[in-house]
């Protein structure tokens, strides 16, 4: 018997089903096994003339490229490396069937390794995934198959906060056995000087990005300063910036002072009735300004 080749075979079977289906029913079950009897045949003559026997392997394993395992050829016989997602393949190098690829002959021009069910896959860090699978390449990430691309979300979450009284100086730590970092707090002393103790948060904190000595890798995107929060005193302005070390859009909120507030004058001791009236006048009590409020002094009861 003449051998063919793979793609042969292939041919075969897609003129088998092309021929069946023409055929009334009870011709088309007879048919079906006489074909399937006769490939059986073909094949396995096929075999006896590829894989010798007893099996001759070379005593030096391949060294396979990333992603790529070793595993038996076709005849059962020598250890090769696995064919990936495209590349060629036949009854002898076959494909890492751990991935779900199998050979498909229908291109017409030699197999070429490809999905069972003809899905798009893509390739992350030497492993394939299928269409639609959600995998993690990290703790840190979350990532899905889709069109032969793949998207990705983060699982850390990257929040940020003001300081607070009872935290006024947040910071963000790695923590041995932990994936994501987590806000601790550093306690100040009488002075406002940092110390050395830390003390975890249980709730998120605004982190606060101050320019970086290095500039980040990314190109600089982000909108302007708002205007600060307060009129006097201690406010916040904020603005979306990609300017951090994971190149995100971010909210960013940092701390403004536009002017002092005005400090109100003490409240003199009880005066009369016509004093109060001085003093109201003195303070610009009644000119409508926001900042001032009225001065009660006790009267003298009427009769």
């Amino acid at each position: 018997m003449v051998p063919l080749s793979s793609a042969t075979a292939a041919v075969l079977l897609i003129e088998r089903t092309r021929t069946e289906q023409r055929l009334p029913s009870p011709l088309r079950i007879d048919f079906t096994s006489h074909v399937l009897a006769g490939l059986h045949t073909y094949l396995h003559c096929v075999c006896s003339q590829l894989c010798r026997r007893p099996c001759y392997c070379s005593p030096v394993l391949p060294r396979c490229p990333r992603g790529s395992p070793l595993v038996l050829d076709g005849c059962g016989c020598c250890r090769v490396c696995a064919r990936r997602l495209g590349e060629p393949c036949d009854f002898l190098h076959v494909c890492d069937r751990s991935q779900g690829l199998i050979c498909d002959y229908s291109s017409g021009t030699g197999g070429t390794c490809n999905f069972e069910d003809d899905e798009e896959g893509c390739e992350v860090n030497g492993r394939l995934y299928r269409d639609g699978e959600v995998f993690q390449p990290s703790c840190k990430l979350q990532c899905r198959c889709l069109d032969g691309g793949f998207t990705c979300v983060p699982l850390c979450q990257e929040d940020v906060r003001l300081p607070t009284p009872d935290c006024p100086y947040p910071r963000r730590v790695d923590i041995p056995g932990k994936c994501c970092p987590e806000w601790v707090c550093e306690a100040g002393d009488s002075n406002g000087r940092p110390l050395t103790h830390w003390a975890p948060i249980p709730f998120p904190l605004l982190c606060f990005h101050p320019a970086p000595a290095v500039p980040y890798a990314c190109q600089p995107w982000g909108t302007e300063w708002s205007a600060c929060s307060a009129t006097c005193g201690v406010g916040f302005s904020t603005r979306v910036s990609n300017q951090n070390r994971y190149c995100r859009l971010e909210t960013q909120r940092r701390l403004c002072v536009l002017r002092p507030c005005p400090a109100l004058p003490a409240a003199s001791p009880a005066v009369s009735d016509g004093d109060a009236d001085a003093s109201r006048q003195q303070l610009g009590v009644g000119m409508g300004h926001p900042s001032q409020h009225p001065v009660h002094a006790p009267s003298a009861s009427q009769p």
